[in-house]
């Protein structure tokens, strides 16, 4: 277990792996935990990073630091903190919104990006995530119903729940579609086809961004793509670094058919 100090707080992290860099940045149900299988099948190559947000797993509970604008900071503070230069952000749900977010103010110092069941404006979160307004027991709840993995069920109790509440507020009001058009470098969005919690961006807005933006959909997916399809999921990655921007990669294989554009 590793820590940096952040902020005036801890900020817990761990790394697997060497070569180019690749951080993970976990959403409301869970924390860096959910995201070992996949660092442990990429860091054969690659350096792979993934940190709790505040709020979340080991990092330390600084309530002023709950929304989307002090998440985006944390990415910057962490990545500045460690040294780490042109990465890849690999963000899920909150983690994929704090991502774009800084990727948008720091393209010289992001490579790529792939935002996993991010919603890219507050009504692509859906009911039952957008109305939690719970305790713990009920994040707990909410999580088993639709995402019982032992990855998520071991870390989900010790998030703060006024951290998801705060959070989810902030992400309401958000609206990331403005940042993508301006974007230059590679972005990949992934959804589940069947995810309870947030929807797929619309189709037409979509269509009309440029060619370095491109949303996959899996079949038969909820919101953990990373653990309930992890192979598939982790070729997705794979070949996404791999191709450096050169989406065809992507769209020649018969398991990445479903793409909305």
């Amino acid at each position: 277990m590793s820590a940096i100090v952040v902020g005036g707080g801890l900020v817990h992290y761990e790394v697997i792996g060497r070569g180019r860099p690749l951080i993970f940045i976990h959403g409301w149900l869970g924390s860096w935990r959910y995201w070992v299988p996949t660092m442990e099948e990429l860091s054969t190559r690659q350096r792979t990073y993934a940190f709790d947000l505040w709020g979340f797993g080991d990092s330390d509970k600084l309530s002023q630091y709950y929304n989307l604008e002090s998440y985006s900071r944390l990415i910057e503070e962490f990545l500045d903190k460690l040294g780490v230069v042109h990465p890849t952000l690999i963000g899920h749900a909150l983690g994929g919104m704090a991502a774009l977010q800084f990727a948008a103010r720091h393209q010289d110092w992001v490579d790529q990006v792939v935002g996993v069941s991010v919603p890219l404006v507050g009504s692509d979160i859906g009911r039952p995530l957008a109305g939690f307004s719970g305790n713990g027991d009920a994040l707990a709840k909410l999580a088993a119903k639709r995402a019982k993995f032992p990855e998520i069920e071991m870390e989900l109790r010790k998030a703060d729940t006024a951290a998801v509440v705060h959070s989810l507020r902030s992400a309401v009001g958000a609206d990331l579609r403005r940042l993508l058009p301006p974007l230059e470098i590679p972005v990949l969005l992934v959804y589940g086809k069947n995810d309870p919690f947030v929807k797929p961006p619309d189709k037409k807005w979509l269509a009309a961004c440029d060619d370095n933006v491109r949303a996959i959909v899996l079949n038969g997916v909820r919101h953990f793509p990373m653990l309930e399809e992890r192979n598939k999921f982790n070729r997705l990655l794979k070949s996404f670094i791999e191709a450096g921007g050169d989406f065809s990669a992507l769209e020649l294989k018969d398991e990445w058919q479903r793409r909305i554009r």
